[in-house]
């Protein structure tokens, strides 16, 4: 196939690239390179997949290791999803298969200080995808939404048959819009479209504001850590590759009509239109102090935890329920926090050596 992946420099649509790269499609990366967060990790990030690639280097994916050649081709392009002129004009020349949409503005807490990043890359970003989608006959659109939609909900584990109309911070509710400009156009376009709800993503190449990342780098320095909720956090976390592999498999699984929807009785994760969504997390959430306390076995030494209260925007717990991902692809997460931090700490002392 030929794919456009947004957020192509990111941590999960570096990732996705060289997967889709691997198995032989052709891939559109597009990325504005913004200053979120340090803009040389992005960079490398690009680097490497565009070097395994062009079969100079290696993939980041273990059965990838002695794979020096990537069997499909990547094209970056520097440009913002916000951008309706040059997204139109990229989606006519080169007419995509399927769309991988991962741009965004992330970060619950920045959203406090910066709304309106998150409506010019979230909202006006996403409407690019869909406009382009539907005046090029895109066959998949697949797009990442987030756990934070379930708000204040507490029913856990969260399922996509609960509502999730109760937002607590800016971001959670420009991912849950996503979802229903989605709705709206696979109901009146017959766009095919599918939104994946992740859990807590850590793994290598991860996002330096995430937790185990800010853990990582304060514990190997001697300083202390931040524990928000007094460290009664109960979080889904997420293997990375876990999370490309379910991205990939509802890649190839368009969405299709659920017929047996009722309007009297709605469904909520389904319709009559071609649109789906589903979460994407482990499915065995863990106790944020089991997290640390794995992390503190991977690097040989202990934290320096100090307590604090619940963020503003914050939720104290997650918890996915995976059951239609796993009936509309057959894909379950399965990699165990254990796994997944040792492979975040061989990456980290070895990028940071």
């Amino acid at each position: 196939m030929k794919v456009l992946v947004t957020g192509a420099a990111g941590f999960i649509g570096s990732h996705i690239s060289q997967f889709l790269v691997a198995r032989g499609d052709t891939v559109i990366g597009i990325d504005n390179l913004n200053d979120y967060y340090d803009v040389s990790l992005k960079e490398a990030r690009l680097a490497a997949t565009e070097a395994f690639a062009g079969g100079s280097g290696k993939g980041f994916f273990p059965e990838h290791a002695g794979l020096n050649y990537g069997l499909g081709d990547l094209v970056f392009k520097k440009m913002d999803v916000a951008d309706r002129d040059a997204i139109a004009d990229l989606f006519a020349a080169e007419k995509f298969d399927g769309v991988v949409h991962m741009a965004a503005q992330a970060g619950v807490r920045h959203s406090l200080n910066a709304p309106f990043d998150y409506v010019d890359s979230n909202v006006t970003g996403f409407l690019t995808m869909l406009e382009g989608c539907r005046h090029n006959d895109v066959k998949h659109l697949v797009y990442a939404s987030t756990s934070s939609v379930y708000g204040a909900n507490t029913n856990m584990p969260f399922t996509v048959h609960n509502p999730a109309d109760h937002q607590v911070a800016l971001y959670g509710a420009t991912k849950r819009a996503n979802e229903l400009m989605a709705h709206s156009y696979s109901h009146l376009f017959g766009t095919p479209t599918t939104g994946l709800r992740f859990f807590t993503v850590y793994g290598p190449w991860g996002r330096p504001d995430m937790a185990l990342f800010l853990f990582t780098r304060a514990i190997l320095a001697g300083e202390p850590i931040s524990v928000f909720n007094n460290g009664n956090h109960i979080r889904d976390f997420t293997f990375v590759e876990d999370i490309v592999r379910g991205v990939v498999a509802t890649l190839d699984s368009p969405a299709t009509p659920n017929n047996d929807w009722d309007s009297s009785d709605p469904a909520s994760a389904s319709s009559k239109a071609p649109w789906r969504i589903h979460n994407i997390g482990n499915g065995q959430p863990v106790e944020l102090l089991r997290y640390i306390n794995v992390l503190e076995e991977c690097l040989g030494k202990k934290a320096i935890m100090e307590m604090k209260p619940l963020q503003p925007g914050d939720v104290p717990d997650t918890s996915a329920s995976v059951e239609t991902l796993v009936e509309a692809t057959g894909y379950k997460p399965a990699t165990t926090v254990e796994q997944g931090i040792r492979r975040f700490v061989d990456w980290y002392q070895s990028y940071y050596s």
